[in-house]
């Protein structure tokens, strides 16, 4: 998985691919800062006049209904569409899935309407999915994460043909026949917003320049993320400044220091 990550952070800084964010108002320039920080090229556009033409033409396209309406839904799935005509990965992040009534049918509808390829958020939104009975905290996770969810995990990657990325303390990739834990990463990391909807966006930057395998691109991602994490906290511990140690981790995030210091378990394979 060492030299998969590589490879990625060196194509992704070869190419520059553009990535399509419709995403909530709270990140946008934390997840442009985010991408921009590891290579790629971000783009936030949610009119629905032109998410068909931006999402076209982009390397990967990120759905993120943090702050989601209506308008944006429409938006949301017309872009997820295009993508999925054209062959370009989609993530999806749901935010407070499990919160409100609309968080959680709007991502019901929208893997009713588009082909996810990766399905990324905190234990408790990807768990609302599956159970009614789940609910989230705000946007933040309820539950954490045992063998019996994973399993439940496991099943619904099954179901839904994609790739789970549940993120915590340790974050669960799955496919539902192949496993993977990573285990890098630092509690201040919840302590400053749009941590979480970067690593979709990183996500979707890592799956544009590794389509042949989405579960690989969600581990690599998920790895360097938490690991770029670790390192920064280890510069500062404060929310404040974390987060431009956080950034400035990600621009040098070829260093060895941070990949050698990924933390990856591959668990047993169905």
């Amino acid at each position: 998985m060492y030299e998969t990550v590589k490879s990625c952070i060196k194509k992704i800084g070869e190419t520059n691919p553009l990535i399509h964010n419709i995403t909530n108002y709270v990140v946008m320039n934390s997840t442009a800062n985010i991408l921009l920080a590891i290579g790629a090229s971000p783009v936030m556009a949610h009119s629905i006049d032109e998410v068909e033409e931006i999402a076209s033409v982009s390397s990967a396209v990120i759905l993120n209904i943090g702050t989601i309406q209506h308008s944006w839904l429409e938006s949301m799935i017309l872009a997820g569409k295009t993508a999925n005509k054209n062959r370009i990965p989609v993530v999806l992040d749901p935010v407070g899935s499990g919160a409100t009534k609309l968080r959680t049918e709007a991502v019901k509808r929208i893997f009713d309407e588009v082909k996810i390829d990766i399905f990324r958020g905190n234990t408790s939104e990807i768990m609302s999915v599956i159970s009614e009975g789940v609910q989230t905290k705000g946007v933040d996770s309820t539950l954490s994460l045992n063998k019996e969810l994973q399993e439940s995990i496991k099943n619904l990657a099954k179901e839904k043909k994609c790739v789970v990325v549940a993120s915590g303390k340790e974050d669960f990739i799955t496919n539902g026949k192949e496993s993977w834990l990573t285990k890098n990463g630092h509690p201040v990391m919840t302590k400053v917003t749009g941590t979480g909807c970067g690593l979709s966006a990183v996500t979707g930057a890592f799956c544009s320049v590794l389509t042949e395998n989405k579960l690989k691109a969600g581990v690599a991602a998920s790895a360097l993320f938490s690991s770029c994490g670790e390192k920064a906290a280890k510069i500062s511990s404060k929310p404040g400044s974390f987060m431009t140690a956080f950034l400035d981790t990600l621009y040098t995030c070829d260093d060895d220091d941070v990949l050698k210091s990924m933390n990856i378990v591959q668990l047993d394979t169905d």
